[in-house]
């Protein structure tokens, strides 16, 4: 292993760490709106502190190539076959980078296993994704062609000059002199073997410290959200892959301690029920952020004019500072069906405590004779929304496959399943036939990548900057001629409406453009003909409150299966809450202030101020404060993480 095979092996990966900086580069171009605020010094520190992260990132990628460079071989054709391996593997990492350019705008963050957990949906629509995304092929191609192109081979004439090394070592020689001269050549050879090895291991570990580099890592550095920046979605996929369960934490030396912090909310106690008997009807709406509605931004032009009359004529209910729990739509589920918010990378229906013990709100509607279903007009299977389904107690899922003529019908988008007016149409009919009183909870996808559209609504729609928004106005449109059927049902009178979305997505409106607003979502409760119990003001909500608020409205006794994280909505011993996870921090609304649990545990805190947050936290926040939000975001998190772990979120 002579010294010019080590430059060799340096240049070679320092190629690779150059065009990580230029993936980094346009990492930061496509995706500056969410970065705009940090100062240029921060983030020129995150592009230095992502080297860590491509180190890292590399070399466990690499780890096939390397162990090929190091095998004996010195011909151009064995060259040309490490070059192959070296471009293969570093092409996968390549284009999973080029994939967050787009994606993270979707999602808030670096992409991690969700291409081994919804890798059939994926699949499935590679073609249309293709031809949404056609110009990523150019940099991914550029940059392979100049992974290739300046990948450095060993010259020619240098390998015949070994050769003929080779050759005359084998040539008759004292027994002495060629025992050292192949003695000093395995030594050196050990030598630089383990020295390799040695900082191999150094940088996949990320350095000296106690434990191996993690993502959480990447956001100590203030703002947090530069931590997107300085992480690289091969660094994200990989340590996702296998799955590790989330580490536990031990904020609270005694159960009682955690609960008096965790500020967990019983439901009310009322002399009578608001809504007896009401069916419900759950519609959650895809992608439909608050930046798109007309009613919460007065002023601006909006996309809802029927979601808009909804909230302000009798009988709606709009809650003005409502935050989902999650940015993918497959967390939104849990949050909304269970009270499960997503405090934790990867999502509850993917991981491994799929099968812990969960009481969703079908299975306790269900126990009091209401009859449950779950629609998602997508391919049976799509997200696991099927099986989280039977988790959470609905009895009856209906599909793509259950609709009729399936993915054959006109109704089909061509994409990920049936066009949100024709499904909803079919969802109102559907629900003619179930048993009074039912629970039932509709998953529009319309509003979804790659943002199709009927053949008869195109260019009729209204439009803005953004490809999301006419289909945002097909959703609405779909929401008003479902109201107009679901109206002359005998059922309609009888049933407490309850719209929200499952997330964000894109944005044109710098006043969102921030942490709060990628979470700021309406919830919208409704109910024909009667009015709801007073709201307390101000009241934080989010997705984990609709069961509580459900079983409040109703009421019907939660019998010791509601999770503490949300609560009624109607509370009035409370003004509410929200919580979730982003940017490797734990964050917790609540009306006067927001808190920020950092990946190494120091606490923060933000003025409130709806859907915005400041680019940096108090100098000098309120200590009492400081103490009892940090508190409550801590027992939250231990109880959440360790109740996983344990299987015990209930008592």
């Amino acid at each position: 292993m002579p010294t010019e095979f080590l430059r060799l092996l340096v240049r070679r990966f320092a190629l690779l760490l150059g065009a990580y900086l230029l993936l980094r580069l346009g990492f930061f171009a496509l995706n500056y709106a969410v970065f705009r605020e940090a100062p240029a010094g921060q983030v020129s520190l995150a592009f230095w502190h992502g080297f860590r992260f491509d180190v890292a990132a590399l070399l466990l990628l690499n780890i096939p190539w390397l162990l090929l460079s190091l095998v004996p071989g010195r011909s151009q054709g064995w060259q040309r076959l490490v070059r192959a391996v070296y471009l293969l593997l570093n092409g996968f990492g390549l284009l999973l980078n080029l994939v967050d350019w787009e994606y993270f705008r979707f999602i808030g963050r670096r992409t991690s296993n969700e291409l081994s957990t919804i890798g059939a949906d994926v699949q499935r629509q590679a073609g249309q994704l293709l031809l949404s995304y056609w110009w990523l092929l150019l940099p991914f191609g550029a940059l392979l062609a100049a992974l290739w192109y300046f990948y450095p081979m060993p010259r020619a004439e240098r390998q015949a000059d070994e050769g003929k090394l080779q050759a005359a070592s084998r040539k008759p020689q004292a027994d002495g002199r060629k025992g050292r001269w192949h003695g000093k050549r395995l030594a050196a050879w050990s030598l630089q073997l383990a020295a390799i090895a040695g900082l191999t291991v150094l940088g996949i570990r990320g350095g000296l410290q106690l434990k191996p580099l993690r993502t959480g890592a990447a956001f100590v550095q203030q703002p947090a959200v530069l931590g997107h920046l300085a992480l690289n979605s091969t660094f994200t996929f990989i340590k996702s892959l296998g799955y590790a369960a989330p580490e536990r934490k031990n904020y609270f030396a005694s159960p009682q301690a955690l609960q008096a912090a965790l500020a967990a909310r019983p439901l009310p106690k009322r002399a009578a029920a608001p809504l007896p008997g009401r069916n419900v009807v759950v519609l959650i709406l895809e992608s439909f952020g608050s930046e798109y509605t007309g009613v919460e931004n007065p002023g601006r032009r909006g996309y809802t004019p029927f979601f808009d009359s909804l909230a302000t004529r009798g009988g709606g209910l709009l809650l003005p500072d409502h935050y989902a729990n999650g940015r993918r739509s497959i967390e939104a589920l849990p949050a909304v069906l269970a009270g499960l918010p997503s405090l934790m990378e990867g999502a509850f229906i993917t991981s491994a405590f799929q099968t812990n013990k969960l009481h969703g709100l079908g299975s306790i509607l269900a126990r009091h004779g209401y009859q449950t279903s779950l629609f998602h007009g997508a391919q049976n299977g799509t997200m696991g929304f099927n099986t989280f389904g039977g988790m959470s107690g609905m009895q009856q899922y209906f599909g793509l496959d259950e609709y009729p003529g399936a993915a054959q019908s006109p109704d089909f988008d061509g994409h990920w399943g049936i066009f949100d007016e024709p499904y909803l149409q079919y969802f109102a009919q559907q629900l003619s036939r179930q048993q009074q009183p039912f629970f039932s909870t509709l998953f529009t996808l319309s509003a979804h990548e790659p943002f199709g559209l009927p053949a008869r609504y195109r260019g009729k729609l209204p439009t803005g900057t953004l490809a999301i928004q006419p289909t945002i106005a097909y959703s609405d449109l779909a929401l008003r001629r479902f109201f107009a059927t679901a109206r002359r049902q005998p059922w309609y009178a009888n049933t407490l409406f309850i719209l929200l979305a499952d997330h964000t997505s894109q944005s044109d409106d710098p006043g969102y453009q921030n942490l709060l607003g990628e979470y700021k979502t309406p919830l919208l409760l409704f109910a024909p003909g009667q009015s709801l119990p007073a709201l307390p003001q101000p009241r934080i909500s989010q997705q984990a409150d609709v069961p509580a608020t459900v079983l409040d409205l109703l009421g019907l006794p939660a019998e010791g299966q509601l999770l503490p994280f949300g609560s009624s909505v109607f509370d009035a011993g409370t003004s509410g809450r929200a919580i979730f996870f982003s940017g490797g921090s734990y964050w917790l609304v609540h009306a006067d202030y927001v808190t920020e649990l950092t990946a190494d545990n120091q606490v923060r805190l933000y003025p409130y101020r709806r859907h915005q947050l400041p680019a940096k936290p108090l100098a000098h926040p309120d200590p009492t404060k400081l103490r009892q939000y940090g508190d409550e975001l801590k027992a939250c998190v231990q109880f959440y993480l360790n109740g996983l772990a344990d299987n015990r979120l209930y008592k």
